[in-house]
């Protein structure tokens, strides 16, 4: 019987990308292999001096030949304190300059030649490393790689600021396109913007000390002196924070007890019931003034780190564009190379190269003994029951709080409701943070209409046509927008991209050329020869003549379509964000002073719309009766264009609908103004009575039914105007957009 050949499973082979190219590790035998085709980086070293023959040495040169060894000697002494303490320029300069002195030749005094930093190209490094060395500075993240390791740091940290702005350079000999100089224009505002960033950084003294070798006296001293350091936020240890976390975990479990204990109880009693929810607004407070104190703190550090990141990417993009430029026949070979599937391709190398090192470090974790958690978890039981004392004074001190709460009268939990709506409605960022992004837009509406005003001087057709939405927004529905997109806060920084977005999504241009072939009469000059009978002479003769000349004739159509920029938070929120934006709208972010001259301030605060008391008669019938309570509800609800509900606030048809479908009277769900007059049986003006819909047409630009109301007799209607408010079906603007009465099927 033959022998079954002996199955063996494979060696587990990644591939790592390092310095010097990609590498196949076997990580079953614990070799590796060099794969990658690329050359090995020249090694440049400085070709040897020749020994010029010298001369018989003076008395004072001889002299500092003997105290600049004098001085080497001492800094070898000194070695174990230099290699702690940033070397000093003398220093510096010295040991640069003790290296292979040549023979017989005086040397120079420190003095004479000024040390200079080494520049990137002599150690092979790529003018990129500056960039990372000073990211290191930041983010103290850095994996310290062979490319670094080969860079003299001292050195590169006195030019990081110039090398970690270093920017592409345009090569003259490739004459530059119109998206190379866009690109480059990019990659300079980014670093611009990384620039000023960088400058803005937080920073702190710190005093530092240095030993220098004095030529005077021939001995060495410390020399004390401040420097600057960025002021980087602390962090934790990863013990630390699991610690933390667990002790969070057994606070919560106690805070909702406690909670859950009041809240069986607080129905009884007034004044427990608003100490408890003064108790809970103030948790609420205090874990956002920490959360925002965090948020102060890291944001300098994140938005370099962000903006790092996008002037990389100009910068990649500009030295791509440059290299197809400069290679024409890349062009042609650009289909295989897809990004899209490189980026793949090194996604699942770099997932296989993880998963294995987790296992590695999974298999160690688990030899080790106790995991991070039981450790934490160890630590505070362990701080628990050294300061049991604590916790129980913790705990009287808890108990006697709610007892001497109890005794607050019932006002205070109408203080705390009123406290907590004013937060959450009201607008929380800098205010030059809100006046400049409304800056921003007004400045970019003035530029489109400086385009639109110059455009016939700045094309080149026959005939214009313009058909243009006038150019303009409310800054309280701009500053609202951006509010609800980022939980209340932002900065300007934070919202460039927004607002962009916001811009183009409200105002949609649109260029039309038509091409039409015209004809034009043109007079033309020809000539004709002559022969005369008599004498057989010829001769020429000129005439003119018409034709007719065929010519392009370019009619160039541009329409400006404003969408309104409150007509886009239902397309570009989701729920939560649409409830916080009707939330601002309907209070302006309690900030009426910000903005003084919107249309809104007067609407909502300086003339709010009045009161009004449905004639009490036409409350006999159930059926009304139970559909003005349901509608009146959401008096002073801010109009919210495709709001439903009352979370997200409502507009014309979503108020109709919501409250004829919650009244329990007709389930309509949820229909347009349209919509609703479809199912609605047609009422006359005559036969019209409370509880039937009014609708109207042409309100905005629309087909069909634009608006909708419902009727409660007298010429009044309760609708969704700005705010949902009672209103007179008899004034002119109503009578002329009027279009019929009807009656839902209740």
């Amino acid at each position: 019987m033959p022998k079954e050949p002996e199955l063996k499973a494979r060696d587990k082979v990644v591939l790592r990308m390092t310095r010097e190219g990609a590498v196949e590790e076997n990580l079953t035998a614990g070799s590796e292999r060099r794969v990658s085709k690329r050359l090995d980086d020249a090694e440049l070293v400085k070709p040897a001096e020749t020994a010029a023959p010298s001369e018989a040495l003076s008395a004072e040169e001889q002299k500092k030949v003997q105290m600049r060894r004098q001085q080497r000697q001492f800094q070898t002494e000194h070695a174990e304190d230099n290699d702690t303490q940033p070397p000093s320029e003398t220093s510096v300069t010295e040991e640069k300059r003790a290296e292979n002195p040549p023979q017989n030749v005086p040397e120079p005094l420190p003095s004479e030649t000024p040390f200079k930093p080494p520049t990137l190209e002599q150690h092979g490094v790529s003018s990129h490393t500056g960039t990372v060395i000073a990211e290191t500075v930041v983010t103290h993240k850095l994996r310290k790689t062979s490319a670094v390791e080969a860079v003299d740091a001292d050195a590169i940290l006195t030019q990081a600021a110039e090398t970690a702005s270093a920017k592409l350079v345009s090569d003259d000999a490739v004459p530059p396109t119109k998206r190379m100089q866009k690109l480059e224009r990019k990659s300079e505002k980014a670093h611009e913007r990384l620039d000023a960033a960088r400058e803005k950084l937080p920073t702190k003294k710190v005093l530092k000390k240095e030993r220098v070798f004095d030529e005077e006296t021939g001995k060495g001293k410390t020399r004390l002196y401040f420097e600057d350091e960025l002021k980087i936020p602390k962090g934790q240890s990863k013990l630390q924070f699991e610690a933390d976390k667990t002790v969070r975990k057994v606070g919560d479990t106690l805070a909702s007890g406690i909670h859950g204990k009041i809240h069986e109880v607080e129905q009884e009693n007034s004044g427990v019931e608003a100490a408890h929810k003064t108790e809970i607004a103030a948790e609420s407070v205090v874990r956002h003034y920490q959360h925002h104190n965090e948020r102060s703190a890291n944001k300098p550090f994140e938005k370099v780190s962000k903006l790092e990141q996008k002037a990389e990417a100009a910068d990649r993009k500009l030295h791509f564009e440059k290299t197809v430029a400069e290679n024409p026949e890349m062009k042609a070979s650009r289909p295989n190379m897809n990004k899209h599937y490189q980026k793949q391709h090194i996604k699942k190398e770099y997932a296989a190269a993880r998963k294995a090192g987790a296992q590695t470090a999974s298999t160690a974790t688990k030899s080790t003994g106790k995991t991070i958690r039981e450790k934490a978890s160890d630590k505070v039981k362990d701080f628990i029951s050294k300061n049991k004392k604590v916790f129980a004074w913790l705990g009287a001190g808890l108990m006697i709080l709610i007892l001497l709460s109890a005794g607050i009268s019932s006002c205070t939990a109408m203080f705390t409701s009123t406290t907590s709506s004013v937060i959450a409605t009201s607008y929380l960022s800098e205010d030059d943070a809100m006046t400049g992004a409304e800056a921003q837009y007004c400045q970019m509406e003035a530029e489109l209409q400086s385009y639109l005003d110059n455009y016939e001087s700045t094309h080149d057709y026959d005939e214009y046509h313009f058909d243009l939405d006038a150019i303009e927004h409310d800054p309280y529905v701009l500053i609202s927008i951006l509010s609800a997109f980022n939980e209340g806060e932002f900065t300007l920084d934070e919202v460039q991209g927004l607002l962009q977005t916001l811009f183009d999504r409200q105002y949609i241009l649109t260029e039309d050329v038509e091409v039409e072939v015209r004809y034009r009469t043109e007079t033309r000059t020809g000539t004709t020869t002559v022969t005369d009978p008599e004498t057989g002479e010829t001769s020429t003769e000129t005439y003119t003549y018409e034709v007719e000349v065929p010519y392009n004739y370019y009619i160039c159509t541009v329409t400006l379509e404003n969408f309104d920029l409150s007509h886009l938070p239902v397309y570009i929120m989701n729920e939560d964000q649409l409830s916080m934006y009707s939330a601002y709208m309907s209070t302006l972010g309690n900030r009426e002073d910000l903005f003084p001259g919107s249309g809104y301030v007067d609407k909502y605060i300086e003339n709010p719309p009045d009161d009004y008391t449905v004639n009490a008669e036409y409350l006999t019938d159930e059926k009304f009766a139970t559909l003005i309570a349901e509608a009146e509800k959401y008096l002073g609800y801010p109009y919210v264009w495709g709001g439903s509900n009352p979370s997200t606030s409502f507009d014309c048809s979503g108020f109709v609908s919501y409250v004829l479908t919650n009244s329990g009277l007709v389930n309509t769900g949820r229909l347009g103004a349209q919509g609703l007059y479809n199912v609605c049986s047609l009422v006359s003006s005559a036969n019209v009575k409370p509880g039937d819909l009014v609708f109207f047409v042409g309100t905005y630009d629309t087909p069909g039914v634009s608006h909708v109301g419902i009727y409660v007799g007298d010429n009044v209607m309760l609708h969704c105007g700005d705010p949902i408010q009672y209103t007179s079906i008899n004034t002119s603007y109503w009578q002329s957009h009027f279009y019929a009465f009807g009656r839902p099927n209740y």
